[in-house]
């Protein structure tokens, strides 16, 4: 049986980069592995007194919903300003609130950053590391994910054009899928 993985990408534009990085993981992923983006740029900007108050808006209750059935949880992110861009910072609020009842405890995890840049987005894949560790989500360590040069990658369908990347995806990708299981089955 598959594991269900959420896929979060850090970036709303349709063309994105990271987007397109997000799909050629799903095709690459081994089938152990069944990925599904969750759309994240509908969701209100966390505001606690919504819980509070027991009126979190639709769009909260069926993010968290998702996010709490999956066993796992992979981040493609571009970098923005050395983070996390804000899009991909509120949904991370929203997922672990109201206080106690954080939908990410205890899952695994994998960070790509996604960039055209020369330094893959090293700045967003650390911070984001350091909110996971807070989160309780195990991320995997190795193979580390920074994909710089990106707008060069990828071929007129949004297709990986580069034979070499396309290897490091799909191993990075088993990683992931070894690391799930072996998180699955600790006590």
């Amino acid at each position: 049986m598959s594991k269900k993985i959420a896929v979060l990408v850090g970036s709303l534009r349709k063309e994105s980069l990271n987007r397109k990085m997000a799909k050629a993981l799903i095709s690459l992923a081994p089938p152990s592995l069944k990925l599904e983006i969750i759309d994240i740029g509908d969701l209100p900007i966390y505001n606690q007194d919504l819980d509070d108050e027991g009126k979190p808006p639709a769009a909260w209750i069926t993010f968290r919903e998702h996010v709490k059935a999956c066993d796992g949880i992979l981040f493609v992110t571009p970098e923005y300003n050395r983070s996390v861009p804000g899009v991909l910072k509120n949904a991370i609020d929203v997922g672990s609130r109201p206080y106690g009842k954080s939908v990410w405890g205890g899952k695994p995890g994998a960070v790509m950053s996604v960039s055209p840049g020369a330094i893959g987005g090293f700045g967003a894949n650390q911070h984001l590391r350091q909110s996971l560790v807070f989160l309780d989500i195990l991320p995997l360590q190795q193979p580390e994910a920074y994909i710089g040069q990106a707008g060069e990658l990828f071929d007129a369908k949004g297709e990986v054009s580069n034979e070499g990347t396309r290897k490091f995806l799909q191993k990075f990708m088993e990683s992931f899928a070894n690391w799930v299981t072996i998180v699955a089955h600790k006590p």
